[in-house]
C-alpha cells in the first residue's frame, strides 16, 4: 500500500499547481469528516489558545487548518520528486540571507511547524552554499520513512540527525558552521522538557533552541514557511539579538511567546493536529480525553 502510495505521489508531481491544491481541498474535507480523533484535538487546541473566538469560528479555523494541511502534504510530490527549476518557480524565498550565508557565524534556524515546514529546509537548501542539519524523527513505516529521508535530503549539503545521535554531535556540527533547522515546538514528553506558557496554558517544551544556541555559540535565526495561492513564501526573519540570555526557563518561554505572534499571522496553517497539551503539569488533568 505505501508503493502505491509513494507511486501516486510522483504522478501528482506532475500536476499543475491549481490542479493539486484543488485535490488538496477535496482531501482535507475527507480529512475533516472522517478523521474526528484529530479534528477533535485541534478544536480543543484552539479552544485553549484563543479562547474568545466563537464556536463557530473556531470550527472554521479546523476545517482552514485541514485544508491547508493537505494541500501541503500533497505539495510534497513536487517538492520531492520534481525538478529545482519548478521548486524555484513555486517558492519565493524572501528577507536578510546575510547571517545565514555566513558560515563562520553558527546558525540555529528556529522553523516552527507551519504545514510548509519542508518546504522551507527544502528552499534553503537550494539556496545556501552552507551545510545544513536537522533532527530528523524516525517514521514507524519503513517504506514513508526512506522516502521521507530522501525527500529531504535532495539538495545542497545537509545531514538529517536521528534523535539519539546525542547532543554533542549536533554541537560539534554548529560550532563547524553546520546550519541547525531545528523544529522544537512540539510535546515531546517532560523527561526533558519544562512547562512554559504558550498562548498563556503551560505547555511541556523542549528547551533545545536556547540550549543549542548557546553552547554552540550561535544566533538563533526564525524561518517561516507560508502556504500561499501561487506556492510558498519562505520569510528568512532577524536574528534574534537578545537571545539567548542563558537562563533556560526564560529563554524557553521567550520562544513560545515569540511563535505565537509568528502564528497570528497565519493561524490556520499551523500544526494544530499534534497534541500540544498532552503533557500536564503534575495534579492537572488531560485535556484530550
Amino acid at each position: 500500500m505505501s508503493q502505491v502510495v509513494l507511486l501516486l505521489m510522483r504522478m501528482l508531481g506532475y500536476l499543475p499547481l491549481p490542479w493539486l491544491r484543488a485535490l488538496g481541498v477535496a482531501l482535507g474535507w475527507l480529512l475533516h469528516a472522517l478523521v474526528k480523533r484529530r479534528r477533535q484535538v485541534a478544536l480543543t487546541n484552539l479552544t485553549l489558545c484563543f479562547p474568545r473566538l466563537s464556536p463557530t469560528e473556531r470550527a472554521r479555523w479546523v476545517k482552514a487548518h485541514f485544508r491547508v494541511f493537505a494541500q501541503a502534504w500533497l505539495d510534497r510530490a513536487w517538492l520531492w520528486h520534481g525538478s529545482s527549476d519548478r521548486v524555484k518557480q513555486r517558492v519565493r524565498l524572501c528577507g536578510d540571507l546575510s547571517v545565514l550565508q555566513d558560515d563562520r557565524q553558527p546558525v540555529v534556524i528556529f522553523a516552527p511547524h507551519f504545514v510548509g515546514l519542508d518546504v522551507g529546509w527544502t528552499m534553503l537548501a537550494l539556496s545556501l552554499d552552507r551545510a545544513l542539519t536537522t533532527i530528523y524523527t524516525q517514521q514507524s513505516n519503513e517504506v514513508i520513512d526512506r522516502w521521507v529521508a530522501q525527500g529531504r535530503s535532495r539538495w545542497g549539503r545537509v545531514r538529517l540527525f536521528r534523535r539519539e545521535a546525542g547532543v554533542k554531535t549536533i554541537i560539534s556540527a554548529l560550532r563547524q558552521g553546520e546550519a541547525l533547522y531545528l523544529l522544537p515546538d512540539m510535546n515531546f514528553g517532560t523527561e526533558e522538557s519544562l512547562f512554559v506558557p504558550f498562548y498563556g496554558v503551560p505547555a511541556a517544551t523542549v528547551p533545545s533552541l536556547g540550549r543549542f544556541a548557546q553552547l554552540g555559540r550561535a544566533k538563533v535565526v526564525p524561518v517561516i514557511s507560508r502556504l500561499t495561492d501561487k506556492g510558498y513564501d519562505v520569510e528568512v526573519l532577524p536574528a534574534w539579538e537578545d537571545y539567548p540570555t542563558g537562563d533556560v526557563q526564560a529563554d524557553t518561554a521567550t520562544m513560545n511567546r515569540r511563535l505565537a505572534h509568528m502564528i497570528d499571522t497565519m493561524p490556520e496553517q499551523y500544526y494544530w493536529v499534534h497534541q500540544r497539551f498532552k503533557s500536564r503539569p503534575p495534579g492537572e488533568a488531560g485535556v484530550y480525553e
